[in-house]
C-alpha cells in the first residue's frame, strides 16, 4: 500500500471510496470538495487502476490499495465482471488499510474517521465499515429514475415473475396487459427488446428504455443490481440529483427507503472547485469556439467509456458534414476499434468540412458547454454529461449506448423536453435532420428556451440551499 499524501487536521475525517471510472471518480471528488469546504478532512482510498491524480487535490489525502486486476480483465471492457472482481479483491486490503488508519489516529493523534462514503458499486465497503465499527454512507452517481427502473426489475424477479428461463408459470392467470409487459421484459434480456409498451408505474419509460445490460447473462445483471441496491447497514444515501429534476422519483424513493436520502446535486455545480479529467484535455478547441457565432456549434461527445463502430462513425461524420452546422467533435482514443479517427473517416470528409468542424481527442467539457457558441450537445446521455448540459442550459441530441443512458435520454426528450432522442442506428440522413431540428428549426429554439428555464431553476435551488 502506498501512502501518497498525509493530511493532518483537527477536523473529523471522511474516507471516500470511488469506483475507478471517470464518471464515478468525478462526482465523488466533487462531493469531497463540498465536504472539505464545510470543515471535514478528506482521505480518498482508491484502487491502483485508474487512480486519481493527488496533485490535483492538494487538500485531500490519498491512499492506494491493491486491486489485483489482470491486464486481460482490464482490457476486456466487460464492466459487470470487472466490478464483481473488484469487490472480491479489494475487501481485505481495504480492511487492513482502515485498521492501520484507525490505529494511527489513536497513537499519533490523527484526525478521527467519522464516516466512510463509498460509491454504490464499491459495495464491499459496507461489510468492512461494519467490521471496523464505522458508519457508512452510499453515494449514488446515477439518476433517481434509474434506481426506480432497476428496482422494478428486481421486484419482478422477487415475485417470481422473471426467472432465468424467462417468464414463470405463475402468470397464467394474469391479465393480458401484464403478460404483454412480461414478454417485453423477456425480450429485453434475451432478444434486445424494441417494445414501445410503457412500463407500469414508470412513466414515460418504455420496456426498451429499461437500464438492463446486454453484456453477460440476466443472472449476472440481476445479481449486480441486487448488490448495489442493498442498503445493508449504511446510515444514509447521497444522490447526485435534485428535486427540480426528479421530485416525483425522489418522493417515491423516500417511501421505499428506511434511511435518509440526500439529493445534493448537481455536484459539479455545488462543488467549490471543479474536478479534473483523467484524460488529457485539448484546450485548442476553445480557441476554435471563439471564432464561431453564438449558439451555432453542435458539441459531440460520447463520454469516457461508450464507443461506436466504424460504420456508425462514418454515418455520424457525413450527417454532421451535410448539416452544414459548425461542430466540435470528441473522438476519444480507443472509442472506435482502437484506431485513430483519421484512418476511419471516409475520403473527402475532412475536405468537405474544412473550418466548419473541429475534431479533438478529448475536450474540457464543462468549459465547452458553458461557451456561448455552443447551441447543442449530441451526447450518449451518461448522467454526468446530462447534468452538465442541463446546468448550462444546452439542449441535447440523445444517442444512448447502454444502461442508465436510455433512462436519461427518455427524460431529456419526454419529461424535461429539452432534447431529441435518436432511436435507431445512426444513418446520415437521420443525423442531418436531427441536427437541423435542434440547431435551426423552431422546435430546437423552444427546447433551448426550456433548457435555459431549467438551468435557472436549478441555479435558484442551489442558491437557496
Amino acid at each position: 500500500m502506498e501512502m501518497e499524501k498525509e493530511h493532518r487536521s483537527s477536523h473529523p475525517r471522511l474516507v471516500l471510496v470511488p469506483l475507478p471510472f471517470q464518471g464515478h471518480i468525478n462526482p465523488m471528488l466533487q462531493l469531497g470538495s463540498i465536504l472539505h469546504s464545510k470543515g471535514f478532512s478528506i482521505t480518498v482510498l482508491h484502487t491502483a487502476f485508474n487512480s486519481p491524480i493527488p496533485s490535483n487535490y492538494p487538500e485531500f489525502g490519498f491512499v492506494s490499495i491493491p486491486d489485483n486486476l489482470s491486464e486481460q480483465l482490464i482490457s476486456a471492457d466487460d464492466l459487470l465482471p470487472f466490478i464483481s472482481l473488484l469487490n472480491l479483491n479489494c475487501g481485505v486490503p481495504f480492511q487492513e488499510c482502515l485498521a492501520k488508519m484507525v490505529q494511527k489516529q489513536e497513537v499519533e493523534n490523527e484526525p478521527s474517521i467519522a464516516c466512510i462514503v463509498y460509491d454504490e458499486c464499491m459495495y464491499f465497503c459496507d461489510a468492512v465499515a461494519k467490521y471496523v465499527k464505522l458508519p457508512s454512507i452510499v453515494l449514488r452517481t446515477t439518476s433517481a429514475s434509474t434506481y426506480l427502473s432497476r428496482n422494478a426489475i428486481l421486484q419482478l424477479k422477487a415475485e417470481g415473475v422473471l426467472t432465468s428461463q424467462g417468464t414463470s408459470t405463475n402468470i397464467q392467470g394474469a391479465v393480458a396487459s401484464l403478460i404483454s409487459a412480461l414478454e417485453s421484459l423477456f425480450n429485453i434480456f434475451y432478444l434486445g427488446s424494441t417494445s414501445q409498451d410503457l412500463v407500469p408505474g414508470l412513466h414515460p419509460l418504455r420496456f426498451k428504455d429499461l437500464p438492463v445490460s446486454k453484456i453477460g447473462t440476466p443472472e449476472i445483471f440481476l445479481q449486480f443490481i441486487t448488490n448495489i441496491y442493498k442498503t445493508r447497514t449504511s446510515s444514509a444515501i447521497i444522490w447526485n440529483t435534485n428535486d427540480v429534476l426528479e421530485q416525483p422519483s425522489l418522493q417515491e424513493i423516500h417511501k421505499q427507503c428506511q434511511v435518509g436520502i440526500f439529493p445534493v446535486g448537481p455536484l459539479h455545480e455545488v462543488a467549490p472547485a471543479s474536478s479534473r479529467s483523467l484524460i488529457k484535455e485539448d484546450n485548442s478547441c476553445i480557441t476554435w469556439l471563439e471564432k464561431q457565432k453564438q449558439n451555432t456549434v453542435l458539441y459531440v461527445s460520447f463520454g469516457s467509456v461508450a464507443s461506436v463502430d466504424k460504420k456508425e462513425l462514418g454515418e455520424m461524420a457525413w450527417g454532421l458534414a451535410n448539416s452544414k452546422q459548425p461542430f466540435l467533435w470528441v473522438i476519444r482514443p480507443g472509442s472506435v476499434d482502437d484506431q485513430e479517427w483519421k484512418k476511419l473517416l471516409t475520403e473527402g470528409f475532412v475536405e468537405a468540412v474544412g473550418e466548419n468542424g473541429c475534431i479533438v481527442k478529448w475536450a474540457p467539457q464543462k468549459e465547452v458547454l458553458a461557451h456561448g457558441a455552443v447551441g447543442g450537445f449530441w451526447t450518449h446521455c451518461g448522467w454526468n454529461s446530462t447534468l452538465e448540459s442541463i446546468s448550462k442550459g444546452v439542449p441535447m441530441i440523445c444517442k444512448p449506448c447502454f444502461g442508465d443512458q436510455r433512462v436519461n435520454a427518455r427524460h431529456v426528450s419526454q419529461v424535461w423536453r429539452i432534447g431529441i432522442q435518436l432511436e435507431n442506428m445512426c444513418e446520415r440522413g437521420e443525423v442531418e435532420r436531427a441536427i437541423k431540428r435542434l440547431m435551426v428549426d423552431k422546435e430546437g429554439k423552444e427546447m433551448r428556451q426550456r433548457a435555459k428555464n431549467l438551468k435557472e431553476r436549478i441555479q435558484l435551488d442551489i442558491r437557496e440551499g
